[in-house]
């Protein structure tokens, strides 16, 4: 195989993270989709060119330490990680099932740690490398109804700025992407079939975006980036 950069994608649904994989190979990169599910993502690695399907559960320390290593053997160091996989789920706090919201914890927050910790020593090392992570509103704001699920992604952008302000000096770019939008999605597009075209963020605009913030000069990185259609109520 040629040299190329390494992407490494997680959460890699038929969303936003499909259009990543999309996104980061026409740019060039070697791309290792990992997703719990493995028909999609072998879907892609057919129909993409150096697209490599690995399941993988990021709540599970162990599952995360043996795919970055066998990638590391297989191909050597990842450039850049994007963290897109997501746990979610919503009710009243007085209703939820407590172990939702430690299910979503261990997949947005400790998912974020347990691939840093892989990931960042080799960016390090080599003074260059991107940790991305996309987040959502609730990153910032608890709604009601949200108490299963807006924690975790709060913990999880305050554990990427933890992490960026470790290594943003050691060359290594963290970037939080807060996406203040419905996604869309065939699922989403079913459940608000009475919405507009312009209501829904497009996966692939997000794509761009992360494609972007990759490739922004050191003299001018973001950490928080925001992301809303034109006509989103904010």
């Amino acid at each position: 195989m040629t040299e190329k950069p390494i992407a490494i994608v997680t959460g890699v649904g038929p969303g936003t993270g499909a259009a990543i994989v999309k996104r980061f190979s026409a740019g060039g990169f070697r791309i290792i989709a990992l997703a719990r599910s493995a028909e999609l993502i072998n879907r892609l690695a057919q129909e993409l060119p150096d697209v490599h399907a690995v399941t993988c559960d990021v709540s599970e320390e162990a599952q995360v330490r043996t795919a970055v290593a066998d990638l590391k053997r297989r191909f050597g160091a990842a450039d850049v990680l994007i963290h897109n996989a997501v746990g979610g789920g919503w009710g009243s706090f007085r209703e939820i099932d407590p172990k939702m919201l430690k299910g979503n914890f261990e997949v947005n927050v400790m998912g974020l740690l347990y691939l840093a910790r892989e990931v960042a020593p080799d960016m390090i090392d080599r003074g260059k490398g991107a940790i991305l992570v996309t987040g959502n509103t609730s990153s910032i704001r608890g709604k009601a109804n949200f108490a299963g699920f807006a924690p975790t992604k709060a913990a999880q952008r305050i554990l990427a700025e933890s992490i960026a302000r470790e290594v943003g000096p050691l060359g290594v770019h963290v970037s939080y992407v807060l996406i203040d939008a419905v996604i869309d999605t065939p699922r989403m597009r079913a459940r608000m079939s009475d919405k507009p075209d312009e209501f829904f963020i497009k996966p692939a605009a997000i794509a761009d975006e992360l494609f972007h913030l990759y490739g922004q000069d050191r003299s001018a990185w973001s950490f928080l980036t925001e992301l809303r259609p034109f006509n989103e109520n904010w």
